[in-house]
C-alpha cells in the first residue's frame, strides 16, 4: 500500500463520515453516499463503487466505518449480490450492466440470488440440464434450481444454463441474469432446522431474458461461474472482518455470562480465538493478492477452514450454556427469511449459529469439493478422472 492511496482513501472516509454521520444517517442513504465515494469497493473502477486502488485497502475501510460506528449489515442482507454478484459484474459484465446493477445492490434497493444448484447435478455444477434457448433478442429458460438462498427475497438472480448440448459439459453454458419477479418463475421455499425458509426451490416455466441481460460470451458460462463461486467462497469464510466479531465474538459474550471458569474451557476459547484470528490474518493477505472481483484459490481455503471450525466455535458456546442451549430464544416458528435492521437480533442468538453452522460445510461447495479443488490448484496433484469431460453433453448418462 503507497501513502499516496492511502491518505485517499482515508480523506474520502473521512469526508462520508462527516457528511453522513452514521448515527443520524439512514442505512440506504449512508451505503448509498458511501458506494458514490467509492468505498463500496475501493479496487473497482471510479464511478462503480470503487477508487480503483489495492484490494488490500478493502480491510481499512471495513476498519474505519466500522469503529465510526456505520450500518454495515447490507452485506449480510445481499450477501449473494455484494459478495459474489458484485464480482462477477466487475470482472465480465458491460459498462451498461455495472452502471444498472452495482449501486442497487450495495444499497440492498435489489436483493440477489445465484441459481446454481440443481436436483440432477449435485456437486457437478457443469452437469447441470436448466434450457436456455435462443428467441430473436431474448432467451427462453426451462429447468429447475434448488437451495437458492434468498430468491424468495431476491430481484435478481444469477443464472447458468445450457445453450448448446452438443458440447462438452464446461463449454455449453452461458451466464444471465434473470428477473425473480418475472413471468415463469415460481419460488418454492425450503425450510431448515433453523425453522426459517433461507433456501428455496426455483422452477422456470417459459421464462424470458433479453439478450442485454447475458453475462459475457455465449458458451462462457462456466468461465463466469468460476469467477461467482471464488468470489461465494471468500464471502463464506475469507472475507475480512473486523476482530473479534462473529460467531468468535458471540463466544467470548456467552464466556462473560455463563463460563464456569473451568481451566479446561478457558484453554478452549483462547484456542478458538487464535484460530480465528488467524484465519483473519490469513484473509487480509490473501486480499493483497486478489484481482479486481477475481480472488484466487485462497478463498477455497478459507472456506474450508471455516466450515470446521465455525462448527467448533457455535458448539463451544451452546455448550457453555448448559441446558438454556438447547432452546431457541426467539421462538420456533416456520417462516421465510426477512432481512432488516432487526436481522442481528433477530437471528444471530448463540443457538441460531450452532443451527445454522451446519450448513457451513454444504453451501458454496462441499468440504469435499474444496479439498479436491486445493489438491489440483494449489498443491498441483492429478485431478481425479473425468471420463465425461470431452464427451458432448447430450450423450452422458444421467438418472
Amino acid at each position: 500500500m503507497t501513502d499516496t492511496a492511502t491518505q485517499m482513501v482515508n480523506e474520502a472516509i473521512d469526508r462520508l463520515l462527516a457528511d453522513n454521520p452514521p448515527d443520524s444517517t439512514e442505512p440506504k442513504d449512508f451505503w448509498g453516499a458511501q458506494f458514490d465515494a467509492g468505498l463500496a469497493w475501493v479496487d473497482y473502477e471510479e464511478g462503480f463503487g470503487g477508487l480503483g486502488v489495492s484490494p488490500a485497502y478493502r480491510e481499512l475501510v471495513s476498519r474505519r466505518l466500522n469503529e465510526a460506528g456505520a450500518p454495515m449489515w447490507n452485506r449480510i442482507a445481499n450477501i449473494i449480490g455484494i459478495g459474489m454478484g458484485a464480482g462477477v459484474l466487475a470482472a465480465h459484465g458491460t459498462e451498461e450492466q455495472k452502471e444498472r446493477w452495482l449501486r442497487p445492490m450495495f444499497t440492498v434497493d435489489e436483493v440477489w440470488c445465484q441459481l446454481f444448484s440443481e436436483p440432477g447435478a449435485g456437486s457437478d455444477v457443469a452437469g447441470l440440464a436448466t434450457r436456455a434457448v435462443k428467441d430473436g433478442d431474448e432467451w427462453i429458460i426451462n429447468g429447475q434450481k434448488v437451495w437458492t438462498t434468498l430468491a424468495h427475497l431476491s430481484s435478481w438472480g444469477m443464472l447458468v444454463a445450457r445453450t448448446d448440448p452438443d458440447q462438452p459439459k464446461h463449454k455449453g453454458l452461458t451466464y444471465f441474469i434473470v428477473d425473480m419477479k418475472g413471468d415463469g418463475v415460481d419460488v418454492r421455499p425450503l425450510y431448515q432446522i433453523t425453522g426459517e425458509a433461507e433456501f428455496n426451490e426455483v422452477f422456470f416455466d417459459d421464462a424470458v431474458v433479453p439478450d442485454s441481460q447475458r453475462i459475457d460470451d455465449v458458451g462462457a458460462g462456466w468461465r463466469v461461474a468460476m469467477t461467482t463461486l471464488m468470489n461465494e467462497r471468500v464471502a463464506i469464510g475469507g472475507n475480512t472482518v473486523p476482530r473479534n466479531s462473529g460467531t468468535i465474538g458471540v463466544a467470548m459474550e456467552t464466556w462473560k455470562e455463563h463460563g464456569s471458569g473451568d481451566v479446561g474451557d478457558r484453554r478452549e476459547l483462547a484456542r478458538l480465538w487464535a484460530e480465528v484470528e488467524a484465519m483473519r490474518l490469513t484473509a487480509l493477505r490473501a486480499t493483497e493478492n486478489m484481482q479486481a472481483g477475481v480472488p484466487g484459490p485462497e478463498g477455497s481455503t478459507g472456506k474450508l477452514a471455516w466450515a470446521d471450525l465455525n462448527k467448533e466455535v457455535t458448539s463451544f458456546t451452546v455448550g457453555m450454556m448448559g441446558l438454556e442451549g438447547a432452546t431457541i430464544p426467539e421462538g420456533y416458528t416456520l417462516e421465510p427469511t426477512v432481512y432488516d435492521t432487526r436481522m442481528t437480533e433477530r437471528i444471530l442468538s448463540p443457538q441460531r449459529h450452532f443451527l445454522r453452522a451446519r450448513a457451513n460445510s454444504i453451501e458454496g461447495g462441499t468440504s469435499e469439493i474444496m479439498r479436491n479443488i486445493l489438491g489440483e490448484r494449489v498443491l498441483g496433484l492429478p485431478g481425479e478422472p473425468r471420463v465425461d469431460k470431452d464427451v458432448p453433453w447430450k450423450e452422458v448418462p444421467r438418472g
